[in-house]
């Protein structure tokens, strides 16, 4: 039995020394001499409001490039992603059929210029009947006057001058059809030429070709895009955003976006807020123009960052803020003692962090100094 006592007896005397250290310790914190130390009250700030929509970036310019006329493609200069310059050669289309009609179209204005020569001597010999005809026609009525011929003689040399006038009108009209035959014939191979210009199909503007239609072979018809060209340097972002929120947004205002892809941030400028409202997610787009950056491209996403307002928000230095494991901690002097305080943080920005919960303005932030402050230490406080 003394046996099991004397074991007892050691273990109760170790659990009270154990319950009685952090008693010492406290009762040693309190007896020390106060420590002086500088503490401040939390004063609300006014902090703007900042909300954030992810959007997509597009071009502001973006066309469908298409053939003008139905013709087979018989070169393709392009690949998806190429920069191409303003007027370039994109691709060019098999010009068989217009060589052949240009060909039929050079032969007619031959064949009309060949007979624009053949009613030229036509036109001249009837005139030379006419001039003879006409000096006849004065001789014989000189006669006729006279009483030298007779009637039916006169009748006769007056019937040839009537003919010889239709001959020269008659070889006049003829004159004129030639000349709209020639007309025709070059009106055929203007229009020819235009068709055959139309065969080479050219970038519109300075861009990057986004997406490729067409393979060499294939059949190219009017209006029927053949790659889609977005233009260069010229991009916008497209976010949708809060409908309580259009209030606060306006033409021509400056926003922040972040391009994630690029880890850079640009300065935009509102464009354009599109006045419908989504009736699914309660959203308007807003576009934002975006400034000319290296390796910006359609389709990567951006971080839309704005202002809607400001709010009053207790924020103290983020240094004052300690972290135990999960929990954020600051010191307060509390009736000249140091205590530490639970709190909840939000947004930080630069130095300073915003507190949501654990203190107020009448609290007493402990500032740091040479001496290190611990919870239950007696304080001396300056303010």
């Amino acid at each position: 039995m003394k046996r099991l006592i004397l074991p007892l007896l050691l273990l109760l005397t170790s659990a009270c020394s154990q319950k009685e250290e952090p008693t010492r310790k406290a009762k040693a914190a309190s007896d020390a001499a106060p420590v002086a130390v500088t503490a401040r009250a939390p004063e609300l700030q006014t902090w703007t409001i900042d909300r954030e929509a992810i959007g997509t970036v597009r071009a502001r310019r973006s066309v469908p490039v298409s053939a003008r006329l139905m013709a087979y493609v018989r070169e393709v200069r392009f690949q998806t992603g190429d920069t191409v310059s303003a007027g370039q050669t994109l691709l060019i289309l098999d010009s068989q059929d217009l060589d052949v009609a240009k060909r039929q179209a050079e032969a007619a204005q031959r064949e009309a210029a060949s007979g624009a020569a053949e009613v030229d001597s036509a036109i001249n010999a009837a005139k030379a009947q006419l001039d003879l005809a006409k000096v006849t026609f004065r001789r014989m009525q000189d006669l006729h006057e006279k009483k030298s011929i007779s009637s039916q003689e006169y009748d006769e040399a007056q019937a040839r001058l009537r003919l010889a006038e239709a001959q020269v009108e008659a070889a006049a009209a003829k004159r004129k059809q030639i000349e709209a035959r020639q007309a025709q014939a070059l009106e055929a191979v203007s229009s020819v030429d235009v068709n055959r210009g139309y065969t080479t199909v050219t970038a519109p503007f300075a861009g990057v070709v986004m997406e490729k239609r067409v393979e060499p072979g294939q059949l190219a018809t009017p209006g029927t895009p053949l790659l889609i060209l977005d233009q260069a340097g010229s991009y916008r972002l497209e976010a949708p955003v809060e409908e309580s929120l259009l209030p606060s947004l306006r033409r021509g205002q400056k926003v922040n976006v972040n391009l994630d892809a690029l880890a850079r941030e640009v300065t935009g400028t509102i464009g354009e807020i599109v006045p419908s409202v989504d009736a699914a997610s309660r959203t308007i787009t807003v576009k934002i123009d975006l400034p000319a950056v290296p390796g910006l491209r359609s389709g990567m996403s951006g971080r839309l960052r704005y202002s809607a307002g400001e709010s009053q928000a207790l924020a103290i230095p983020a240094n004052l803020v300690q972290q135990e494991g999960s929990l954020q901690l600051v010191l307060v002097a509390d009736q000249s003692v140091a205590r530490s305080r639970m709190v909840t943080t939000g947004e930080r920005r630069g130095d300073l962090i915003q507190i949501l919960t654990g203190l107020s303005t009448k609290d007493l932030i402990i500032q740091p100094g040479a001496t290190p402050v611990r919870d239950g230490m007696r304080l001396e406080v300056r303010q």
